[in-house]
């Protein structure tokens, strides 16, 4: 009889994901919410296989689990988890590939709207009786025949490019990895310099995974670059914007707006100086918080697990280390 797997799920995903392990033969699940390292120390031990959402995922921590084969992360960054250590031992590391590419490319549009329709203080302007102001107020950004520049052209980037293409965008697409063909193949434009790009760019959305080439790579030498009317929008990992020099830009009004999902340390401090800017428009790392998409990613991660287990994983849902 073949023995049992043991699944740690670290902060429990979608009840449509867990139940396809709960019932399953071959699997004993643990689910916990404590994502101190002193308990999942404890908890990982006699795993097989652990699913984790945002919990840090350290060297330390993985290396109690002597019998750790795969690491599922409810998402498609994997900065929360100890590549270095994975490499070594040779864990698998499995994203939720082609869960949440529609949500978080429609949350970027939700940025832009809000940020260039000036959401906020028109809605102020009426609740606050100030109706008659409305010629007073400043003027918005339509997005027709802007330019429009994704940076990052993955399964999110290339459903974004969709959603511009529906405005009448112009978009560019700045990808390394990705072809010209590819990238044309889809009604955009491959461009292959970064600093040159920017300065006639309306709208720049950042698509890549944190690394220690993409930390800082927007700072305050580039915004410097960008046109005044830009909007900046970061729904990828925190620190690829450096915050300060962020601030910096819009107080200086080096550009119109931002939009950040995600922040170099989350929750973010009390003193970070986004949190009282009001050129940028704020979400707490919830790009991907659709019901649809919540469930999607829930059962994508647990299917990950039972799917490596029995030798069927698709090898494009493993990070590559």
């Amino acid at each position: 009889m073949t023995k049992k797997k043991k699944i740690l799920v670290i902060q429990k995903v979608h009840d449509k994901g867990m139940e396809l392990i709960k019932n399953h033969p071959n699997f004993i699940v643990d689910v916990t919410d404590d994502v101190s390292e002193e308990n999942l120390k404890k908890k990982i031990v006699d795993c097989d296989g652990v699913s984790v959402r945002i919990a840090k995922l350290s060297g330390e921590v993985m290396n109690e689990a002597k019998n750790l084969k795969i690491v599922s992360r409810h998402g498609v960054g994997y900065d929360n988890i100890d590549l270095k250590n994975a490499k070594e031992r040779d864990i698998k590391i499995a994203i939720t590939a082609n869960a949440n590419a529609v949500t978080v490319s429609e949350h970027v549009m939700f940025n832009l709207l809000n940020i260039s329709k000036r959401k906020d203080l028109f809605d102020k302007t009426v609740r606050d009786g100030n109706f008659k102001d409305r010629n007073k107020l400043p003027k918005t950004i339509e997005l027709w025949n802007k330019n429009f520049l994704i940076v990052g052209f993955g399964r999110i980037g290339q459903s974004l490019i969709k959603r511009c293409l529906g405005f009448e965008m112009n978009v560019y697409v700045y990808d390394p990895y990705v072809s010209k063909e590819k990238v044309e193949s889809m009604e955009g434009k491959k461009v292959e310099n970064l600093e040159e790009t920017i300065k006639s760019m309306d709208v720049i959305s950042l698509h890549m995974p944190l690394t220690e080439k993409t930390k800082n790579l927007i700072n305050y030498e580039l915004l410097k670059k960008m046109k005044k009317n830009c909007i900046i929008i970061n729904a990828a990992r925190g620190g690829i914007i450096n915050e300060t020099d962020l601030d910096k830009a819009l107080n200086e009004n080096l550009i119109f707006g931002a939009g950040i999902d995600v922040f170099e340390k989350e929750p973010p401090d009390e003193n970070n100086p986004l949190l009282k800017n009001d050129k940028v428009f704020l979400s707490p790392h919830t790009a991907a918080f659709t019901e649809e998409c919540m469930t999607r990613m829930g059962i994508e991660t647990i299917q990950n697990i039972i799917d490596f287990f029995e030798k069927k994983l698709d090898k494009s849902k493993i990070v590559k280390l």
